[in-house]
């Protein structure tokens, strides 16, 4: 379970950073980033946060509104980064998670000291110090944050997309190369939240030509 054993070898602020939607072959990749200003934290999210894959949806959505009135008391503030598909597209899907996670820390209503970041790779250029963190997300109540306010921000816009293009179920898929997806490419082709450099888009619109 998470906690502040890796924020309290660090002076001053710390941000948690982590991402949403690197797999999905549409829309953004979203990145979160949390910062704790008060000590000890909620005792729900002290108790349930943790690595968003290992939550249900109910219990990722009940943090993610929790972590948002926290912030509205001044206990924490967290900030989200979005890089589109076209940017996924001319930058890779690395450097463009990079760059959410630099939208994500500079949305912050603070400025950070360090940014623990979940994974084995830093970005070279970064609003602040940093470092990686593998599997931070399940290590530090931080980390395990943005991972919350990534995962469940981006399902909601995926939620959105849906109605906008209604054939693919990216509100039950969030973008992943699910059978129902697949079979709605076929059909319909991309759209133009589809990433055009994944391998199965990419495929798709070869056979096309």
């Amino acid at each position: 379970m998470p906690d502040f054993e890796i924020e309290n070898t660090y002076n001053g602020l710390i941000a948690g950073v982590d991402e949403a939607g690197r797999g999905p072959w549409v829309g953004p990749v979203v990145a979160g980033a949390v910062v704790f200003l008060k000590t000890p934290i909620h005792p729900h999210l002290a108790k349930h946060l943790d690595d968003s894959k290992k939550l249900s949806k109910k219990r990722r959505e009940e943090l993610y509104a929790l972590i948002k009135e926290e912030a509205e008391k001044k206990n924490l503030t967290y900030g989200i980064g979005l890089a589109s598909a076209k940017e996924i597209d001319e930058l890779n899907i690395l450097q463009a998670t990079f760059l959410a996670m630099s939208r994500a820390v500079s949305n912050l209503e603070v400025k950070p000291n360090m940014a623990l970041i979940d994974g084995n790779r830093t970005p070279k250029e970064f609003s602040c110090l940093n470092r990686c963190v593998i599997k931070g997300d399940s290590k530090s109540y931080s980390i395990a944050g943005a991972s919350v306010v990534a995962k469940v921000y981006r399902d909601n816009l995926m939620k959105e997309m849906a109605l906008k293009y209604p054939y693919y179920g990216f509100e039950k898929n969030a973008g992943y190369g699910t059978k129902e997806h697949i079979e709605a490419l076929k059909k319909f082709g991309i759209c133009p939240e589809h990433r055009k450099t994944y391998k199965p888009v990419m495929a798709l619109l070869c056979a096309k030509k």
